[in-house]
Protein backbone atom coordinates (compact mmCIF):
# COMPACT_ATOMS: atom_id res chain seq x y z
CA UNK A 1 0.00 0.00 0.00
CA UNK A 2 1.36 3.11 -0.86
CA UNK A 3 1.98 5.96 1.96
CA UNK A 4 -0.80 7.92 0.47
CA UNK A 5 -2.99 5.42 -0.30
CA UNK A 6 -6.72 6.15 1.29
CA UNK A 7 -8.24 4.20 4.38
CA UNK A 8 -11.91 4.17 3.73
CA UNK A 9 -14.36 2.53 6.10
CA UNK A 10 -18.21 1.42 6.24
CA UNK A 11 -19.81 1.61 9.35
CA UNK A 12 -23.21 -0.18 9.48
CA UNK A 13 -25.16 -0.70 12.41
CA UNK A 14 -26.98 -3.95 13.34
CA UNK A 15 -30.57 -3.18 13.44
CA UNK A 16 -32.05 -4.58 10.57
CA UNK A 17 -31.60 -6.32 7.42
CA UNK A 18 -28.70 -4.84 4.78
CA UNK A 19 -30.64 -1.91 3.25
CA UNK A 20 -29.40 -1.83 -0.30
CA UNK A 21 -28.50 2.58 0.90
CA UNK A 22 -25.89 0.75 3.23
CA UNK A 23 -24.91 -1.38 -0.12
CA UNK A 24 -24.45 1.19 -2.13
CA UNK A 25 -22.63 3.44 0.43
CA UNK A 26 -19.62 0.17 1.02
CA UNK A 27 -19.14 0.03 -2.78
CA UNK A 28 -18.56 3.35 -2.79
CA UNK A 29 -15.97 3.54 -0.48
CA UNK A 30 -14.83 -0.06 -1.77
CA UNK A 31 -14.59 1.75 -4.83
CA UNK A 32 -12.08 4.60 -3.77
CA UNK A 33 -10.13 2.39 -2.20
CA UNK A 34 -9.72 -0.03 -5.41
CA UNK A 35 -9.14 2.36 -7.53
CA UNK A 36 -6.20 3.75 -5.37
CA UNK A 37 -4.57 0.65 -4.22
CA UNK A 38 -5.89 1.58 -0.63
CA UNK A 39 -7.50 -0.53 2.54
CA UNK A 40 -11.45 -0.72 3.08
CA UNK A 41 -12.06 -1.13 6.46
CA UNK A 42 -15.00 -2.46 8.25
CA UNK A 43 -16.70 -1.41 11.73
CA UNK A 44 -19.85 -2.84 13.08
CA UNK A 45 -21.10 0.19 14.87
CA UNK A 46 -22.89 -2.17 17.66
CA UNK A 47 -23.35 0.48 20.62
CA UNK A 48 -27.08 0.14 20.52
CA UNK A 49 -27.53 -3.17 23.00
CA UNK A 50 -31.44 -2.77 22.85
CA UNK A 51 -31.36 -2.83 18.93
CA UNK A 52 -28.50 -4.66 17.89
CA UNK A 53 -28.37 -8.78 17.14
CA UNK A 54 -25.97 -10.64 16.14
CA UNK A 55 -28.17 -12.31 13.24
CA UNK A 56 -27.62 -8.81 11.73
CA UNK A 57 -23.89 -8.85 11.99
CA UNK A 58 -24.04 -11.95 9.97
CA UNK A 59 -26.39 -10.67 7.75
CA UNK A 60 -23.64 -7.51 7.09
CA UNK A 61 -21.21 -10.06 6.65
CA UNK A 62 -22.86 -12.52 4.04
CA UNK A 63 -24.40 -9.45 2.05
CA UNK A 64 -20.39 -8.07 1.67
CA UNK A 65 -19.62 -11.54 0.49
CA UNK A 66 -22.11 -12.08 -1.73
CA UNK A 67 -21.27 -8.56 -3.61
CA UNK A 68 -17.41 -9.43 -3.58
CA UNK A 69 -16.85 -6.28 -1.12
CA UNK A 70 -15.21 -8.30 1.46
CA UNK A 71 -13.29 -6.08 3.90
CA UNK A 72 -9.86 -5.84 3.77
CA UNK A 73 -9.36 -5.13 7.17
CA UNK A 74 -11.96 -6.09 10.23
CA UNK A 75 -15.03 -5.89 11.36
CA UNK A 76 -13.93 -4.45 14.21
CA UNK A 77 -16.79 -4.34 17.35
CA UNK A 78 -17.54 -0.35 18.76
CA UNK A 79 -18.21 -2.82 21.56
CA UNK A 80 -14.76 -3.41 22.15
CA UNK A 81 -13.61 -0.23 22.45
CA UNK A 82 -15.25 1.52 25.75
CA UNK A 83 -11.54 1.70 27.08
CA UNK A 84 -10.68 3.93 24.69
CA UNK A 85 -13.43 5.97 24.27
CA UNK A 86 -13.28 6.35 28.02
CA UNK A 87 -10.00 7.74 27.68
CA UNK A 88 -10.85 10.53 24.66
CA UNK A 89 -13.75 11.31 27.45
CA UNK A 90 -11.49 11.57 30.67
CA UNK A 91 -9.09 14.20 27.86
CA UNK A 92 -11.99 16.26 26.51
CA UNK A 93 -13.19 16.93 30.10
CA UNK A 94 -10.28 17.52 31.43
CA UNK A 95 -9.69 20.32 28.91
CA UNK A 96 -12.76 21.68 29.68
CA UNK A 97 -14.79 20.81 26.76
CA UNK A 98 -17.15 19.01 28.08
CA UNK A 99 -20.01 19.73 31.20
CA UNK A 100 -22.36 18.00 33.19
CA UNK A 101 -25.99 18.68 32.28
CA UNK A 102 -28.80 16.84 34.48
CA UNK A 103 -31.71 18.52 32.31
CA UNK A 104 -34.09 16.10 30.92
CA UNK A 105 -35.96 17.15 27.72
CA UNK A 106 -38.77 17.89 29.39
CA UNK A 107 -37.26 20.74 31.01
CA UNK A 108 -35.25 21.59 28.44
CA UNK A 109 -38.55 21.97 26.19
CA UNK A 110 -40.57 23.82 28.94
CA UNK A 111 -38.02 26.46 29.20
CA UNK A 112 -37.93 27.31 25.78
CA UNK A 113 -41.30 27.35 25.52
CA UNK A 114 -41.35 30.00 29.00
CA UNK A 115 -38.97 31.57 27.01
CA UNK A 116 -40.46 32.10 23.85
CA UNK A 117 -38.07 30.25 22.49
CA UNK A 118 -39.62 27.99 19.13
CA UNK A 119 -36.37 26.68 17.75
CA UNK A 120 -35.78 23.17 19.99
CA UNK A 121 -32.52 22.90 21.47
CA UNK A 122 -30.09 22.61 24.70
CA UNK A 123 -30.50 26.07 26.46
CA UNK A 124 -27.40 25.89 27.76
CA UNK A 125 -28.65 26.19 31.17
CA UNK A 126 -25.80 23.70 32.61
CA UNK A 127 -22.81 24.89 30.73
CA UNK A 128 -21.49 27.21 33.27
CA UNK A 129 -22.69 25.40 36.80
CA UNK A 130 -19.79 23.22 36.98
CA UNK A 131 -21.54 20.31 37.70
CA UNK A 132 -19.59 17.07 38.89
CA UNK A 133 -19.52 13.94 36.30
CA UNK A 134 -21.84 11.15 37.82
CA UNK A 135 -24.87 10.51 39.18
CA UNK A 136 -26.52 10.01 35.81
CA UNK A 137 -25.81 13.15 34.27
CA UNK A 138 -25.15 13.30 30.53
CA UNK A 139 -21.82 15.11 29.27
CA UNK A 140 -22.77 18.04 26.30
CA UNK A 141 -19.81 19.24 24.04
CA UNK A 142 -19.36 22.82 24.58
CA UNK A 143 -19.83 23.78 21.23
CA UNK A 144 -18.42 27.54 20.09
CA UNK A 145 -20.48 30.82 21.12
CA UNK A 146 -20.11 31.97 17.17
CA UNK A 147 -18.35 31.72 13.67
CA UNK A 148 -19.03 29.16 11.27
CA UNK A 149 -17.73 25.51 10.70
CA UNK A 150 -16.91 24.71 7.06
CA UNK A 151 -17.54 20.90 6.26
CA UNK A 152 -15.85 20.44 2.77
CA UNK A 153 -17.42 17.76 0.99
CA UNK A 154 -16.49 16.33 -2.38
CA UNK A 155 -19.41 16.17 -3.88
CA UNK A 156 -21.50 19.27 -2.89
CA UNK A 157 -18.72 21.65 -2.25
CA UNK A 158 -18.22 23.71 1.29
CA UNK A 159 -21.14 23.36 3.34
CA UNK A 160 -20.92 25.88 5.95
CA UNK A 161 -22.70 25.55 9.61
CA UNK A 162 -22.82 28.79 11.41
CA UNK A 163 -22.08 27.77 15.16
CA UNK A 164 -25.09 30.02 16.54
CA UNK A 165 -27.39 27.33 15.16
CA UNK A 166 -25.75 24.38 16.95
CA UNK A 167 -26.51 23.54 20.66
CA UNK A 168 -24.00 21.76 23.12
CA UNK A 169 -25.10 18.76 21.76
CA UNK A 170 -24.80 15.50 23.95
CA UNK A 171 -21.67 12.94 23.53
CA UNK A 172 -21.83 10.94 26.83
CA UNK A 173 -24.72 9.20 28.05
CA UNK A 174 -25.55 9.41 31.54
CA UNK A 175 -24.28 5.97 31.56
CA UNK A 176 -20.88 7.02 30.62
CA UNK A 177 -21.72 5.27 26.97
CA UNK A 178 -20.33 7.64 23.94
CA UNK A 179 -23.07 8.58 21.22
CA UNK A 180 -22.21 8.35 17.56
CA UNK A 181 -20.50 11.51 16.83
CA UNK A 182 -17.81 11.01 19.79
CA UNK A 183 -17.58 7.31 19.24
CA UNK A 184 -17.14 7.87 15.19
CA UNK A 185 -14.38 10.23 15.31
CA UNK A 186 -12.26 8.62 17.95
CA UNK A 187 -12.96 5.68 15.54
CA UNK A 188 -11.68 7.31 12.64
CA UNK A 189 -8.80 8.70 13.68
CA UNK A 190 -7.54 5.62 15.53
CA UNK A 191 -7.97 3.83 12.30
CA UNK A 192 -5.98 6.25 10.49
CA UNK A 193 -9.36 6.85 8.16
CA UNK A 194 -8.52 9.25 5.23
CA UNK A 195 -12.29 9.61 3.41
CA UNK A 196 -15.56 9.50 5.42
CA UNK A 197 -17.91 8.34 2.39
CA UNK A 198 -21.52 7.89 4.23
CA UNK A 199 -25.22 8.85 3.30
CA UNK A 200 -26.33 12.48 3.13
CA UNK A 201 -28.66 11.78 6.26
CA UNK A 202 -25.87 12.25 8.33
CA UNK A 203 -24.67 15.57 6.97
CA UNK A 204 -25.74 17.57 9.92
CA UNK A 205 -23.70 15.57 12.57
CA UNK A 206 -20.53 16.45 10.45
CA UNK A 207 -19.93 20.01 11.65
CA UNK A 208 -20.48 17.98 15.07
CA UNK A 209 -17.74 15.58 14.18
CA UNK A 210 -14.98 18.23 12.85
CA UNK A 211 -15.83 20.05 16.51
CA UNK A 212 -14.62 16.83 18.27
CA UNK A 213 -12.05 16.64 15.95
CA UNK A 214 -10.07 19.48 16.44
CA UNK A 215 -10.72 19.91 20.62
CA UNK A 216 -8.95 16.15 20.60
CA UNK A 217 -6.32 17.92 18.60
CA UNK A 218 -5.90 20.76 20.80
CA UNK A 219 -5.57 18.07 23.43
CA UNK A 220 -2.84 16.49 21.85
CA UNK A 221 -5.05 13.26 21.16
CA UNK A 222 -2.81 11.17 18.91
CA UNK A 223 -3.94 7.72 17.16
CA UNK A 224 -2.85 4.44 19.51
CA UNK A 225 -0.96 2.65 16.69
CA UNK A 226 -4.03 -0.38 17.29
CA UNK A 227 -5.27 -0.15 13.39
CA UNK A 228 -4.17 1.26 10.44
CA UNK A 229 -0.51 2.62 10.27
CA UNK A 230 1.70 1.85 13.20
CA UNK A 231 3.01 4.71 15.04
CA UNK A 232 1.17 7.51 16.92
CA UNK A 233 0.57 10.69 14.82
CA UNK A 234 -1.70 13.60 15.23
CA UNK A 235 -5.15 13.08 13.57
CA UNK A 236 -5.36 14.76 10.55
CA UNK A 237 -9.33 15.49 9.02
CA UNK A 238 -10.57 13.34 6.53
CA UNK A 239 -11.97 14.21 3.53
CA UNK A 240 -15.72 14.14 3.19
CA UNK A 241 -18.31 12.77 0.91
CA UNK A 242 -21.53 12.41 1.30
CA UNK A 243 -23.73 10.33 -1.08
CA UNK A 244 -27.39 11.68 -2.53
CA UNK A 245 -30.40 9.92 -0.95
CA UNK A 246 -31.92 7.02 -2.70
CA UNK A 247 -35.95 7.70 -3.40
CA UNK A 248 -38.54 5.23 -4.26
CA UNK A 249 -41.55 6.23 -7.54
CA UNK A 250 -43.07 8.42 -5.22
CA UNK A 251 -39.53 10.22 -4.86
CA UNK A 252 -39.79 9.83 -1.04
CA UNK A 253 -36.57 8.37 0.73
CA UNK A 254 -36.88 4.50 0.56
CA UNK A 255 -38.71 3.49 3.30
CA UNK A 256 -37.44 0.02 5.43
CA UNK A 257 -41.31 -0.69 6.01
CA UNK A 258 -42.94 -0.30 2.39
CA UNK A 259 -39.87 -0.81 -0.08
CA UNK A 260 -38.31 -3.41 -0.91
CA UNK A 261 -34.57 -2.33 0.36
CA UNK A 262 -33.18 -5.84 2.20
CA UNK A 263 -30.07 -6.83 0.28
CA UNK A 264 -30.72 -10.47 1.12
CA UNK A 265 -34.12 -10.88 -0.45
CA UNK A 266 -32.95 -9.79 -4.08
CA UNK A 267 -29.73 -12.36 -3.32
CA UNK A 268 -32.86 -14.65 -2.30
CA UNK A 269 -34.87 -13.68 -5.20
CA UNK A 270 -31.98 -14.82 -7.50
CA UNK A 271 -30.38 -11.57 -8.75
CA UNK A 272 -26.79 -11.86 -9.58
CA UNK A 273 -24.24 -10.16 -7.85
CA UNK A 274 -22.86 -8.68 -10.92
CA UNK A 275 -25.67 -7.16 -11.60
CA UNK A 276 -26.70 -5.47 -7.94
CA UNK A 277 -23.62 -4.21 -8.11
CA UNK A 278 -23.12 -2.92 -11.66
CA UNK A 279 -27.21 -1.29 -10.74
CA UNK A 280 -26.19 0.07 -7.29
CA UNK A 281 -23.20 1.86 -9.28
CA UNK A 282 -25.63 3.95 -11.30
CA UNK A 283 -27.27 5.09 -7.85
CA UNK A 284 -25.64 8.47 -7.93
CA UNK A 285 -23.04 7.72 -10.53
CA UNK A 286 -22.93 7.32 -14.25
CA UNK A 287 -19.74 5.81 -16.50
CA UNK A 288 -18.03 8.32 -18.54
CA UNK A 289 -20.18 10.12 -21.14
CA UNK A 290 -20.34 7.38 -24.11
CA UNK A 291 -20.06 4.34 -22.57
CA UNK A 292 -22.95 2.16 -21.62
CA UNK A 293 -24.41 1.59 -18.01
CA UNK A 294 -23.91 -2.45 -18.36
CA UNK A 295 -20.41 -2.61 -17.32
CA UNK A 296 -17.85 -4.63 -15.51
CA UNK A 297 -16.53 -4.09 -11.88
CA UNK A 298 -12.47 -3.77 -13.07
CA UNK A 299 -14.72 -1.06 -15.62
CA UNK A 300 -16.26 0.45 -12.49
CA UNK A 301 -12.97 0.50 -10.50
CA UNK A 302 -11.46 2.06 -13.57
CA UNK A 303 -13.98 4.92 -14.03
CA UNK A 304 -15.06 5.96 -10.42
CA UNK A 305 -14.41 9.14 -8.92
CA UNK A 306 -15.59 10.57 -5.78
CA UNK A 307 -16.14 14.11 -7.49
CA UNK A 308 -18.44 12.44 -10.28
CA UNK A 309 -21.09 11.46 -7.85
CA UNK A 310 -24.16 13.53 -8.17
CA UNK A 311 -25.35 15.10 -5.17
CA UNK A 312 -29.51 14.82 -6.48
CA UNK A 313 -31.53 12.33 -4.88
CA UNK A 314 -31.34 8.94 -6.66
CA UNK A 315 -34.51 6.42 -7.90
CA UNK A 316 -34.06 3.02 -6.89
CA UNK A 317 -35.82 1.47 -9.53
CA UNK A 318 -36.36 -2.21 -8.85
CA UNK A 319 -38.01 -2.55 -12.36
CA UNK A 320 -34.72 -1.15 -14.26
CA UNK A 321 -32.74 -3.55 -11.55
CA UNK A 322 -34.56 -6.48 -12.76
CA UNK A 323 -34.04 -5.59 -16.42
CA UNK A 324 -30.28 -5.46 -15.82
CA UNK A 325 -30.08 -8.40 -14.30
CA UNK A 326 -32.17 -10.57 -16.61
CA UNK A 327 -29.44 -8.96 -19.26
CA UNK A 328 -26.72 -10.04 -17.06
CA UNK A 329 -28.49 -13.50 -17.32
CA UNK A 330 -28.55 -14.31 -20.85
CA UNK A 331 -24.81 -12.75 -20.83
CA UNK A 332 -24.04 -15.89 -18.93
CA UNK A 333 -22.30 -19.14 -20.96
CA UNK A 334 -24.91 -22.75 -20.81
CA UNK A 335 -22.52 -24.07 -18.15
CA UNK A 336 -22.24 -20.76 -15.56
CA UNK A 337 -26.20 -20.12 -16.24
CA UNK A 338 -26.67 -23.77 -15.08
CA UNK A 339 -24.32 -23.53 -12.02
CA UNK A 340 -25.93 -20.25 -10.85
CA UNK A 341 -29.54 -22.35 -10.72
CA UNK A 342 -28.66 -24.80 -8.34
CA UNK A 343 -29.37 -23.33 -5.30
CA UNK A 344 -32.74 -23.12 -7.19
CA UNK A 345 -33.14 -26.59 -7.95
CA UNK A 346 -31.23 -28.91 -5.45
CA UNK A 347 -32.73 -28.80 -1.84
CA UNK A 348 -35.72 -28.85 0.65
CA UNK A 349 -36.92 -25.80 -1.26
CA UNK A 350 -38.03 -27.11 -4.74
CA UNK A 351 -41.21 -28.07 -5.64
CA UNK A 352 -40.65 -31.50 -6.28
CA UNK A 353 -38.95 -34.86 -4.88
CA UNK A 354 -35.71 -34.70 -4.39
CA UNK A 355 -34.90 -37.82 -6.18
CA UNK A 356 -37.41 -36.47 -9.09
CA UNK A 357 -34.76 -33.92 -10.30
CA UNK A 358 -32.44 -34.87 -13.28
CA UNK A 359 -29.31 -32.29 -14.13
CA UNK A 360 -29.37 -33.56 -17.39
CA UNK A 361 -33.24 -33.09 -18.50
CA UNK A 362 -32.64 -29.34 -17.11
CA UNK A 363 -29.69 -29.04 -19.28
CA UNK A 364 -31.56 -29.91 -22.28
CA UNK A 365 -34.24 -26.76 -21.38
CA UNK A 366 -31.88 -24.40 -19.76
CA UNK A 367 -30.69 -22.30 -22.92
CA UNK A 368 -34.82 -21.82 -23.40
CA UNK A 369 -35.14 -21.08 -20.09
CA UNK A 370 -32.36 -18.59 -20.00
CA UNK A 371 -33.50 -16.18 -22.23
CA UNK A 372 -36.89 -15.92 -20.65
CA UNK A 373 -35.69 -15.34 -16.98
CA UNK A 374 -34.91 -11.81 -15.07
CA UNK A 375 -34.31 -13.74 -11.88
CA UNK A 376 -32.90 -17.40 -10.91
CA UNK A 377 -35.99 -17.52 -8.53
CA UNK A 378 -38.19 -18.07 -11.53
CA UNK A 379 -36.73 -20.68 -12.97
CA UNK A 380 -38.43 -23.50 -10.63
CA UNK A 381 -41.72 -22.41 -12.72
CA UNK A 382 -40.56 -22.72 -15.74
CA UNK A 383 -39.12 -26.29 -15.67
CA UNK A 384 -40.73 -28.04 -12.77
CA UNK A 385 -43.20 -29.88 -14.62
CA UNK A 386 -40.74 -31.92 -16.17
CA UNK A 387 -39.52 -33.26 -12.59
CA UNK A 388 -43.12 -33.94 -11.12
CA UNK A 389 -45.38 -36.61 -12.13
CA UNK A 390 -48.52 -33.95 -12.90
CA UNK A 391 -48.63 -30.99 -13.27
CA UNK A 392 -49.57 -28.12 -10.81
CA UNK A 393 -51.98 -26.53 -13.00
CA UNK A 394 -53.01 -22.75 -12.23
CA UNK A 395 -56.57 -22.61 -11.75
CA UNK A 396 -56.89 -19.46 -13.27
CA UNK A 397 -55.04 -20.28 -16.54
CA UNK A 398 -57.86 -23.70 -16.17
CA UNK A 399 -60.20 -21.47 -16.04
CA UNK A 400 -59.51 -18.82 -19.17
CA UNK A 401 -58.31 -21.49 -21.74
CA UNK A 402 -59.83 -24.96 -20.85
CA UNK A 403 -63.20 -24.77 -18.99
CA UNK A 404 -64.00 -21.06 -20.40
CA UNK A 405 -62.76 -21.85 -24.04
CA UNK A 406 -65.44 -24.49 -25.86
CA UNK A 407 -62.98 -25.55 -28.09
CA UNK A 408 -60.61 -27.00 -26.03
CA UNK A 409 -61.85 -30.58 -25.90
CA UNK A 410 -61.55 -31.02 -29.64
CA UNK A 411 -58.03 -29.46 -29.84
CA UNK A 412 -56.85 -31.68 -26.93
CA UNK A 413 -58.71 -34.58 -28.73
CA UNK A 414 -56.71 -33.54 -32.29
CA UNK A 415 -53.61 -32.77 -30.49
CA UNK A 416 -53.46 -35.84 -28.87
CA UNK A 417 -53.67 -38.01 -32.37
CA UNK A 418 -51.36 -35.82 -34.07
CA UNK A 419 -48.77 -36.37 -31.24
CA UNK A 420 -49.39 -40.03 -31.36
CA UNK A 421 -48.89 -40.37 -35.16
CA UNK A 422 -45.02 -38.68 -35.23
CA UNK A 423 -44.04 -42.25 -33.94
CA UNK A 424 -40.05 -41.82 -33.23
CA UNK A 425 -40.05 -38.38 -34.82
CA UNK A 426 -40.28 -36.87 -31.81
CA UNK A 427 -38.70 -32.83 -32.19
CA UNK A 428 -39.66 -29.50 -31.68
CA UNK A 429 -39.74 -28.78 -35.62
CA UNK A 430 -42.17 -32.11 -35.85
CA UNK A 431 -44.11 -31.12 -32.85
CA UNK A 432 -44.65 -27.64 -34.23
CA UNK A 433 -45.75 -29.04 -37.78
CA UNK A 434 -48.45 -31.10 -35.85
CA UNK A 435 -49.77 -28.39 -34.06
CA UNK A 436 -50.14 -26.31 -36.60
CA UNK A 437 -52.25 -28.83 -38.67
CA UNK A 438 -54.17 -29.10 -35.47
CA UNK A 439 -54.79 -25.28 -35.40
CA UNK A 440 -56.01 -25.20 -39.05
CA UNK A 441 -58.45 -28.18 -37.82
CA UNK A 442 -60.13 -26.46 -35.80
CA UNK A 443 -59.77 -23.14 -37.53
CA UNK A 444 -57.44 -21.19 -34.59
CA UNK A 445 -54.33 -19.39 -34.98
CA UNK A 446 -51.79 -21.32 -33.69
CA UNK A 447 -51.13 -19.19 -30.52
CA UNK A 448 -54.63 -19.71 -29.44
CA UNK A 449 -54.55 -23.78 -30.47
CA UNK A 450 -51.84 -24.33 -28.08
CA UNK A 451 -52.88 -23.22 -24.99
CA UNK A 452 -55.16 -25.86 -23.64
CA UNK A 453 -51.91 -28.06 -24.73
CA UNK A 454 -49.46 -25.76 -23.12
CA UNK A 455 -52.14 -25.89 -19.36
CA UNK A 456 -52.78 -29.76 -19.97
CA UNK A 457 -49.01 -30.37 -20.31
CA UNK A 458 -46.90 -27.57 -18.17
CA UNK A 459 -49.73 -26.39 -15.84
CA UNK A 460 -49.36 -22.79 -16.52
CA UNK A 461 -50.51 -20.12 -19.76
CA UNK A 462 -46.79 -18.67 -19.18
CA UNK A 463 -43.89 -20.50 -19.52
CA UNK A 464 -41.35 -21.84 -21.48
CA UNK A 465 -41.50 -22.27 -25.75
CA UNK A 466 -43.94 -25.22 -26.06
CA UNK A 467 -42.50 -28.01 -28.59
CA UNK A 468 -38.86 -27.50 -26.91
CA UNK A 469 -40.88 -28.43 -23.69
CA UNK A 470 -42.77 -31.13 -25.49
CA UNK A 471 -39.64 -32.62 -26.93
CA UNK A 472 -37.78 -32.74 -23.32
CA UNK A 473 -40.56 -33.90 -21.76
CA UNK A 474 -40.87 -36.93 -23.84
CA UNK A 475 -43.72 -38.97 -26.16
CA UNK A 476 -45.42 -40.89 -23.44
CA UNK A 477 -45.74 -38.26 -20.55
CA UNK A 478 -46.73 -35.64 -23.11
CA UNK A 479 -49.85 -38.01 -24.29
CA UNK A 480 -50.88 -38.98 -20.67
CA UNK A 481 -51.01 -35.47 -19.41
CA UNK A 482 -52.95 -34.44 -22.70
CA UNK A 483 -55.14 -37.75 -21.77
CA UNK A 484 -55.61 -36.78 -18.06
CA UNK A 485 -56.32 -33.24 -19.24
CA UNK A 486 -59.01 -33.97 -21.85
CA UNK A 487 -60.70 -36.44 -19.24
CA UNK A 488 -60.94 -34.02 -16.37
CA UNK A 489 -62.48 -31.48 -18.55
CA UNK A 490 -65.12 -33.71 -20.01
CA UNK A 491 -65.99 -34.78 -16.50
CA UNK A 492 -66.47 -31.13 -15.85
CA UNK A 493 -64.22 -31.11 -13.16
CA UNK A 494 -61.25 -28.52 -12.22
CA UNK A 495 -57.45 -29.45 -11.04
CA UNK A 496 -56.78 -29.18 -7.10
CA UNK A 497 -55.96 -26.01 -5.15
Amino acid sequence: MAPDAPRVRFAPSPTGYFHVGSARTALFNWLVARRSGGTFVLRIEDTDTERNREEWVDGILSALHWLAMDADEGPYRQSRRAGRYGQAIDALWDAGRLFACGCTHDEVTARNKAAGVLTPGYDGHCRDLALPRGDGRALRFRTPDDGVVTVPDVIRGDVEFPCSAMDDFVAVKGSGAPLFVLANVVDDIDMAISHVIRGEDLLPTTPRCILVWGALADVGWTTDGTHGPPGASTPVLPVFAHLPMLVNEARKKLSKRKDPVAVESYRDQGYLPEAFVNYLGLLGWSPPQGEDEVFTRDQMVQWFALADVNHSPAFFDVAKLTHMNGEYIRALSPDAFIDACRPWLEGDATPWPADSFDPAVFAAMAPVVQERVAVLGEVPAMVDFLFLDTPVIDPDSWAKAMAGDEGAPAILAAATTAYEALGDDWTAPALHAATAEVAESVGRKLGKAQAPVRIAVTGRRVGPPLFEALEVLGRDRTLARLRSAADLLAAGGAPAP
